[in-house]
């Protein structure tokens, strides 16, 4: 019997673990470490945020789905990996320290055959000052980034929102909480779900409106932007963003780092070097992603973990890692198979997978600061790419070492993305987009690096209703509910 341990129990990580179990079945062992209790369909929280909808409808237990995939499930924190086991045996092992089942502070060594890391990011708040401590949101700001941050996010709204209609003006400033930020995505939606909030409560006069992002423009959303056929045109999503923002009345200060935050202000420092000061009453800014700080060490005990993992702390895999010039980037130099290039048995899949560089352009201010987004890996590509490394650790379980591995290149992969700009079955919207590949080719499409043909959006009710959709498959896919394999990713 071979054992596979899954780090992490996302979206990636569920899908890699729930697919092995099923292809594998009872002739093998599936075991997921994760130190949460509960799973989270985390588009949905920027509805938890402006409380329309509830923690418990964007949440659910992981023990009984488990049990019935017949999964081992340890409610724990991965700490350290040893690929080559120890002085006393050969079996590769990973650390785990309990943080529930009864067990927590107690510690394991998990022996495994094969193992994926898919812990996703730590959300690091402790990057800049003001904004949180290590992985935890300070007072000075709300998040979205978890189901519990989004309920105290609804909460303050819901105080302002209060304040408005006493006659106090409120200012909402939105947007990202450091120069190397990603996932400008989830505080797009929430700067317009606030927005359309607002209007339903008869407050939008008393309020202004404000994004602030690391963005070079609006629409670059970590992948250097992309241009889309709206209504038969193709247009930039620069056009396209900034459109939406001035029909809805959004300022908004773009290639920004912020640099400190206190009490109802936050410093910031411009790509041209310039810095400012913004006021608010209501501040929800995305944190930068780390590694979650997984050590690695050989059979002599020595710390390798610079070998395992890129200097951000994410995994490394089978990228080319050369450092190069922007202009001499490629999209192949983007993983395919996402195996760890020293320990064939090791993969990483989802956020958990060190890209090469990023995507957009490289950009920073003249005083050396670096200001622009990091590489999206979340939704569906991360969970393509659960599926298939899953699909090669079984093939290399069932059919040897020499087995065929699985491709999902980032590169060659087309995602689809629903991005809510208010909740509503009358009155709701959502931008609906479709980009191909993830990963601009300018080889293969010259000019735009994407294939306009399957590069599209549209903004209307008929979004809004797909993602609300999307949230109640998704969640019954996760739960392993009859006919779950059928759900795409």
């Amino acid at each position: 019997m071979a054992r596979l341990v899954v780090l992490g129990g996302g979206v990636s990580g569920h899908t890699a673990a729930t697919f092995a179990a099923k292809w594998l079945g009872s002739a093998h062992e599936v075991v997921v470490v994760t130190p949460n209790a509960k799973w989270n369909w985390i588009p949905s929280n920027i509805w938890v945020g402006v409380g329309e909808m509830s923690k418990e409808e964007v949440t659910f237990e992981l023990a009984p789905v488990y049990a019935k995939a017949g999964i081992t499930y340890k409610q724990a924190k991965a700490v350290s990996i040893n690929p080559e086991g120890s002085e006393t045996s050969d079996k590769p092992f990973v650390t785990v320290e309990y943080t529930g089942q009864d067990k927590v502070g107690q510690s394991e060594d998990v022996e495994y055959d094969y193992i994926i890391n898919a812990t996703g990011p730590k959300l690091n708040f402790g990057a800049t000052p003001g904004l949180g401590e290590g992985s935890e949101i300070g007072e000075h700001t709300v998040s979205v980034c978890t189901a519990d941050h989004a309920v105290h996010a609804s909460e303050e709204l819901a105080k302002c929102i209060e304040k408005m209609k006493n006659g106090e003006r409120q200012k909402f400033l939105i947007g990202t909480g450091h120069g190397l930020c990603t996932c400008q995505g989830a505080a797009f939606e929430y700067i317009f779900n606030i927005e359309h909030e607002l209007n339903k409560a008869g407050v939008r006069d008393m309020a202004d409106m404000k994004w602030i992002s690391n963005e070079s423009f609006l629409g670059d959303f970590g992948m250097g932007g992309l241009h889309m056929k709206v209504g038969g045109y193709v247009v930039s999503s620069k056009l396209f963003a900034e459109s939406l923002y001035a029909e809805r009345g959004v300022e908004w200060l773009i290639g920004a780092h912020v640099s400190n935050i206190e009490s109802g202000k936050l410093d910031y420092e411009l790509l041209d070097g310039s810095t400012g000061e913004e006021e608010f009453d209501f501040a929800m800014l995305i944190p930068p992603f780390a590694g979650v700080g997984l050590k690695a060490y050989n059979k002599a005990g020595e710390d390798i973990t610079d070998v395992v993992f890129a200097p951000n702390g994410f995994m490394k895999v089978d990228a080319d890692y050369t450092a190069k010039p922007y202009a001499e980037w490629k999209a192949s130099d983007w993983p395919r198979t996402y195996q760890n290039p020293t320990y064939p048995n090791m993969f990483a899949a989802g956020i958990a997978f060190a890209p090469p560089h990023l995507i957009s352009q490289p950009m920073s201010s003249p005083n050396g600061t670096p200001i622009n987004p990091t590489p999206p890996r979340t939704g569906m590509p991360a969970g393509i790419i659960g599926k298939a490394v899953a699909h090669s650790v079984c093939d290399l379980i069932t059919k040897g070492e020499g087995a065929h591995l699985h491709e999902a290149s980032m590169a060659e992969m087309g995602a689809a993305c629903v991005a809510s700009a208010g909740k509503g079955w009358f009155d709701g919207q959502a931008a609906a987009m479709t980009v191909y590949p993830v990963v601009p080719d300018f080889e293969k499409y010259p000019g735009t690096g994407r294939d306009t043909d399957y590069t599209f959006g549209e903004i209307g009710l008929a979004g809004h209703w797909i993602k609300h959709i999307l949230h109640y498959m998704f969640i019954y896919k996760a739960k392993l509910n009859p006919g779950w394999t059928m759900i795409p990713e």
